[in-house]
């Protein structure tokens, strides 16, 4: 029964690793189409959100059979919580790259706009954020984790800036709101995935280390010294 048990845990896993390839490959090629201006991709990326969604759903029952039928407890009770809040967050994490792929469209209508220098760096750190997330929590690494925690700073830096130089932007050349509002969009996006990559390393740390990182709740569970 235990070995049973295991086994299940072991494929509620797999299936969250497969789920993760999907859409970090999916988050990719949406900030591709956005940087190389491609309208394919566009569609490729709304195509696969409908397989991140069954993905969801499988493990979503995936989770529901492992505590109706096993009453897991202490750390294996953490792992299938963390699983299923991280099945969550990718599927959402789906839901934004369709979103960025969607504004890239509307983007390639204007074929003068020029990328704000800020959007390929937000892109490269979100990538490696969700990268680094995934990584953890296959290897199980809450180090790992606390460092992509950390890098979040930096995508709301980038994004407070980008929404600074559309103002801007708008102001000077009216002509130009479409195109400022979907970049914008861009930048919000990435933004979201940035923090959805946060939430599946606290999920880490939560199940490695049975410490609750969100809002700094783990700084205040400290003592005063």
């Amino acid at each position: 029964m235990e070995r049973h048990f295991q086994k299940e845990l072991e494929s509620l896993k797999t299936a969250l690793i497969k789920m993760g390839s999907v859409v970090e490959e999916n988050i990719a090629s949406a900030i591709r189409t956005v940087l190389e201006k491609s309208n394919g991709l566009a569609q490729k990326v709304i195509e696969t959100d409908q397989r991140i969604d069954a993905l969801e759903i499988e493990i979503d029952n995936a989770v529901i059979d492992l505590l109706a039928l096993q009453q897991p407890v202490a750390s294996d009770l953490r792992f299938i919580i963390a699983a299923q809040k991280i099945n969550n967050d990718l599927e959402r994490i789906g839901d934004h790259a369709v979103n960025i792929a969607e504004a890239a469209e509307i983007l390639h209508s204007f074929p003068q706009f020029e990328i704000l220098e800020e959007i390929p760096k937000m892109a490269g750190i979100t990538k490696s954020m969700l990268k680094d997330a995934l990584d953890s929590f296959i290897l199980l690494d809450p180090v790992k984790a606390r460092m992509v925690i950390t890098t979040d700073d930096q995508i709301d830096d980038l994004n407070r800036l980008v929404a600074r130089k559309i103002i801007g932007w708008v102001k000077t050349n009216t002509q130009s709101i479409e195109c400022g509002l979907e970049m914008s969009r861009v930048s919000r996006e990435l933004e979201r995935v940035a923090d959805l990559a946060t939430n599946i390393a606290e999920e880490v740390i939560f199940h490695t280390q049975a410490r609750v990182v969100k809002h700094h709740a783990d700084e205040k569970e400290q003592p005063a010294s």
